[in-house]
């Protein structure tokens, strides 16, 4: 495979799963029927989060498939345009890339449409496959719940997992897809699997309930602490974020915005997270971090073309602190 520029240093960020194109449509709450023109951009939530972490300065890489076409060329000129090493993507020839559409109704209406037909390539990852030494090394090892959703990847995630040993920081974004699942209590059966073996988990309240049951915030980092998380962080969407470690529980408000396109927003989230924990930094001024990074792509049109810089992310951050401590008064 080929290597990207960052050479043969080992990266600090390794996501496994999803990657795609997405094809959103440039003008905004307008149904597809009546589209007339769109943007082309890389998609794919792992992917999404490697280039985030990218952005914040982090030597980032992902373990994906592709289709052999030119989506798949596109996809991984994108990735190294983004800086994130791509020595670990490979192409499936039977299989075409897949291709993702939205409709924009902001602020919270964004249908989306997958085309991961027959079969997502993203989904052909085999175990035997995997650079073993790699997962193991890297400080932050992320994996998807869309991982589990089919074979061989359900097995190659697992064993990814086992191998890692808990090591460092190894995250499982719950990332629950119905279209992507037989049934949430399917989803909920190989979550459970993954569980023990990571050290941090993330989700909404829907994908806190399909991998534990729970949609109060304190009761579900109290079932992912019981299933072997340490740190557990539960997104409530207008109501902020909650992040429990160690006994300690912070709940941080969302930054207000103008919502253009939400989509992306997890992504730019998981990215800050993985920096944030690398870091080294307390559980308020990471989820403020994360906050303001998913604040700044829900305002862009785009998802990994719309990442922000550290910069961009602690600017949002202390305008945020500004209008909290100005509500205060």
């Amino acid at each position: 495979m080929a290597m990207s520029g960052q050479g043969a240093l080992p990266p600090e960020v390794l996501t496994m799963g999803r990657i795609g194109v997405d094809v959103y449509p440039l003008q905004v709450g307008v149904s597809l029927r009546d589209v007339t023109s769109f943007g082309k951009y890389l998609g794919g939530s792992p992917s999404n989060v490697a280039v985030a972490a990218a952005r914040h300065g982090r030597r980032a890489a992902v373990i994906t498939r592709t289709g052999a076409d030119p989506f798949g060329e596109f996809l991984r000129d994108a990735l190294r345009g983004f800086g994130v090493d791509d020595r670990y993507v490979a192409s499936v020839p039977h299989l075409p890339t897949p291709v993702t559409f939205c409709e924009i109704f902001p602020p919270d209406d964004f249908p989306l449409y997958f085309y991961r037909y027959p079969k997502a390539p993203d989904l052909e990852i085999h175990a035997h496959e995997l650079d073993l030494d790699a997962i193991r090394s890297a400080d932050v090892f992320w994996v998807t719940g869309t991982g589990l959703s089919q074979e061989p990847s359900r097995t190659a995630t697992l064993e990814a997992l086992r191998a890692r040993a808990r090591h460092g920081i190894t995250v499982l974004d719950l990332d629950y897809r119905p279209m992507f699942w037989e049934s949430r209590e399917e989803a909920r059966r190989w979550v459970q699997h993954a569980l023990p073996h990571v050290t941090v988990a993330v989700g909404n309240l829907d994908e806190c309930d399909t991998a534990v049951g729970e949609r109060e915030p304190r009761a579900a980092a109290a079932a992912l602490h019981a299933a072997g998380v340490e740190l557990a962080v539960v997104k409530q969407g207008p109501d902020g974020v909650l992040a429990s470690r160690g006994g300690e529980i912070v709940e941080v408000p969302p930054i207000p915005v103008e919502v253009v396109n939400g989509l992306g927003a997890g992504d730019a989230f998981g990215g800050a997270l993985c920096h944030a924990l690398l870091s080294g930094w307390d559980l308020d001024r990471a989820m403020r971090f994360c906050n303001a990074a998913g604040s700044i792509v829900a305002g862009r049109l785009a998802c990994a073309d719309a990442m922000p810089t550290s910069e961009e992310v602690e600017e949002t951050v202390r305008a945020g602190s500004a209008v909290e401590v100005a509500g205060r008064a």
